[in-house]
Parts: C-alpha cells; sequence; structure tokens
C-alpha cells in the first residue's frame, strides 16, 4: 500500500508547517538538563589513548564541528576521559568517551527504560506508521556547570568539556528516556519513543495526520529538532529498533540478517560471544533458539578455555542459527481482543514454547517463540518432569499475555 496523491500533500504541508523543527544541528531543550552526582569521590583522569594518523584527523575534525555548534568548549578540568570514534550505520562517526572510571563513581539514575518488544508490538498492527529521529538527541539535553566539568575529555590537541549530553555517561539513557517520555505524555495510545527514535502509529489516516500534527506541535513546546533524512512518515512498514513492522507482521532486520550470514568461524571465545549476541537479539523469531545453540553456548563457560575447538556438532548449530534467520522469519503482532494458544515442547537439552493467534486465513501464527536450555541437573529429571517444568516455564515467561485472561494450552504429554 503506498500513498496516494492527496495524502502525499497532507504530509508535505504538515511538515513544511513545522520546517523550523526539521534541522541537522541540534537545539537545546529548556525541558531537561542533565547533573552528575559522583559523591565525594576524588576526580578520577586517564590518559588520551593512542590513535591512527588517519584517526587524528578526524578527531580534530570532528572537534572543530562540535566547537563551531558550541557542543564542547576548552577545559580545566580536573577530570578527563579518554575518547573513541564508532563508526555509524550510515557512514558518520560517532564521537564518544570512555567513561568508565568516572561512571564507577557516578550514582545510578534507575528511571526505566522501555521494552523493545513491547514497543515492536505496539507498531505492528498498525495500518499507518510514522517514525521521527531527533538530531543528535543527547547534545538536544544541556549539561549543568558541575557536570561540565566532570564530563572534561582528553585528546591528543588538548583538554575539552562537553556542554551538552555526551554518549557514554552511566545516566545518559536515563535522563534522556524521561525527556522523551514527557514529551509524549498523553500520547501513549498511538506515540511511543525509545531514547530519540519516536514512532506515531494508527490504522485511520485522518486521525494519523492528526496526531503526527500533536507530536510535532510537542516537539515544538519542548525546543527540540527532528532530523530531516531519517524519517519515515506515513508508510504502512518502518524500519524501527532493528526490525522491520507494520500491517500485522514483525521481522529481522534484513541488514542486520546480512551481518549474521557474513560471519566466519568464531576462532575464541569472545568471538563466539559476539556471535550469540548478535544472533541472539532475533532469538524470538527462532523455534528452539537455546537448544540449537547449546554447542555453542557451551563454549561460553567459564572453564571453558579461551582457544575454541571446532567441531562438526558446533559447526552444524552455526549453520542452523544462520540458516533459520536467512529464511526471513515473521511474527504476528498480538491482538490482546483475541485468544491465544500455548503450545510446549521438550528435547534432550532444552524446552521450548510457541505463543500463537489465528488469523483471517483460519492458520494459526507464531507470536512469540521461547527457549531454554536445561541445566546438567534438570536435564536428569524424567520426561514427565520436563514436559510440565516446560509448560510452568513458558506461562511465567508470557504472563504479560495470557495473564488475567482465557486461553488454550497445548502439549502432546498424554500424562499430564
Amino acid at each position: 500500500m503506498t500513498l496516494g496523491r492527496m495524502q502525499r500533500q497532507q504530509i508535505q504541508e504538515l511538515c513544511i508547517s513545522y520546517a523550523l523543527k526539521f534541522s541537522a544541528t541540534p537545539r537545546l531543550t529548556e525541558q531537561a538538563y542533565h547533573s552528575i552526582d559522583t559523591g565525594n569521590a576524588h576526580p578520577t583522569k586517564v590518559q588520551p589513548y593512542r590513535v591512527s594518523p588517519q584517526a587524528k584527523t578526524a578527531i580534530e575534525r570532528e572537534i572543530q564541528d562540535m566547537l563551531q555548534m558550541g557542543v564542547i568548549r576548552p577545559s580545566g578540568s580536573a577530570w578527563a576521559s579518554p575518547l573513541v570514534l564508532v563508526p555509524k550505520p550510515d557512514g558518520e562517526i560517532r564521537f564518544c568517551v570512555d567513561y568508565r572510571k568516572l561512571n564507577a563513581v557516578t550514582r545510578p539514575d534507575n528511571y526505566p527504560m522501555p521494552r523493545t518488544d513491547e514497543r515492536l508490538e505496539k507498531l505492528g498492527r498498525a495500518q499507518f506508521i510514522s517514525t521521527l529521529d531527533l538530531t543528535k538527541g543527547y547534545w538536544q539535553v544541556p549539561l549543568d556547570e558541575s557536570a561540565k566539568e566532570r564530563s572534561a575529555f582528553t585528546t591528543h590537541v588538548r583538554l575539552y568539556e562537553f556542554n551538552v549530553l555526551p554518549f557514554g555517561l552511566r545516566n545518559a539513557p536515563a535522563i534522556f528516556q524521561r525527556l522523551v517520555d514527557g514529551l509524549l505524555v498523553g500520547l501513549g495510545e498511538y506515540a511511543v519513543a525509545y531514547l530519540d527514535d519516536v514512532a506515531i502509529f494508527l490504522d485511520s489516516w485522518a486521525e494519523h495526520l492528526e496526531h503526527l500534527q500533536k507530536v510535532f506541535e510537542h516537539i515544538r513546546e519542548t525546543g527540540l529538532t527532528v532530523k530531516v533524512k531519517k524519517g519515515q512518515i506515513g508508510l504502512n512498514r518502518v524500519t524501527y529498533l532493528g526490525h522491520q513492522v507494520g500491517q500485522g507482521t514483525i521481522n529481522p532486520l534484513h541488514a542486520k540478517v546480512d551481518a549474521i550470514q557474513k560471519r566466519s568461524v568464531p576462532k575464541s571465545k569472545k568471538q563466539v560471544q559476539s556471535f550469540l549476541g548478535l544472533a541472539g537479539y532475533y532469538r524470538q523469531f527462532v523455534t528452539q533458539y537455546s537448544q540449537i545453540a547449546a554447542p555453542l553456548t557451551d563454549l561460553t563457560k567459564k572453564k571453558q578455555p579461551n582457544a575454541v575447538q571446532w567441531t562438526e556438532k558446533r559447526q552444524k548449530a552455526f549453520n542452523q542459527l544462520k540458516a533459520t534467520l536467512l529464511s526471513d522469519p515473521v511474527l504476528r503482532a498480538p491482538d490482546f481482543d483475541k485468544p491465544f494458544l500455548v503450545t510446549t515442547d521438550v528435547s534432550e537439552r532444552g524446552v521450548g514454547a510457541v505463543l500463537m493467534q489465528e488469523e483471517p486465513d483460519q492458520e494459526f501464527h507464531p507470536v512469540v517463540f521461547l527457549s531454554k536450555k536445561l541445566s546438567e541437573r534438570e536435564s536428569n529429571w524424567s520426561v514427565s518432569e520436563k514436559e510440565c517444568y516446560a509448560i510452568v516455564y513458558a506461562l511465567e515467561k508470557l504472563r504479560p499475555y495470557v495473564w488475567g485472561r482465557r486461553f488454550h494450552l497445548q502439549t502432546d504429554h498424554v500424562a499430564l
């Protein structure tokens, strides 16, 4: 489904009317500021990391840009953290600082972060979705004077400090999530945000246009700016939080699946952990993920040496995980007005479950796959005990879906 001529014109007129809020340059909001509480801790200081000549050029260029934007200023602070450059998927460089020493003495802000799966499920069934990316989101939040001093970072040139919220601080996600949650107060039925990624969703085009205008108005009131090139307006499927969502389905992002496919055979424990971390991001799409990955997760145990002994069994698990994700798996976004079906299964090394719903085609489609590798003690249980445990495990994990409502439970174990 594509937008008609009139719909595209309506979107264009709406965006033009809020053009001042679409900018590649971040502005400072007056709705929040960030402080760093280090108690009575003494200033931490780390020497700059050695970098290549090419990196030095990139650092100098980035520093000049940030000085011009007012993001940083020269510093005489007693605090100093080393900087690191992190490449972004769009080819830009994210200027980060290694704040581990500072973070270790910073009092935590325990503001809750949203769950990715809940955000995706909210968007999943919508017919129209728009996403907005706040321009260099963190840099729109000012620091107080004491935080500026503590944010100081050292380079091969000199010492600088931030005027705005930098990446890498312990409580940066919490303060920014609090800001965007405040931005969307009263709009939760049709708008959500995960840090600087805002999504607006609904089935009716007229209402979607109205809600977009309300979100734009809230953005204007908070003094925030939106990045033009990252916006997705009035689409039926969008890329959001590493997934493709919309029209009742949720899929893995092809670019991330391709990255998994390109991974070579791990040669160390760290490389195994890296592969499992990447593949595990999509474990809800893979039936019996834990059982398939068991030969690989065994390699990450503390007693295992760092050097990996690759076997045929581990190669099979490695290939199977890649093949499953390459098959373009699809999950259905849950409809909480319809009944759920929970099915459970047991294998020699693990338990699994699938949450499903019946669709108009009269077929049951998966909403979530669950799996858990059994411990050595659990592996010695009887078949009936394992089958019963699979049910208990599934219902505990699926409580947000089935609690307080009738649902169907299916097991192939006759005794149960």
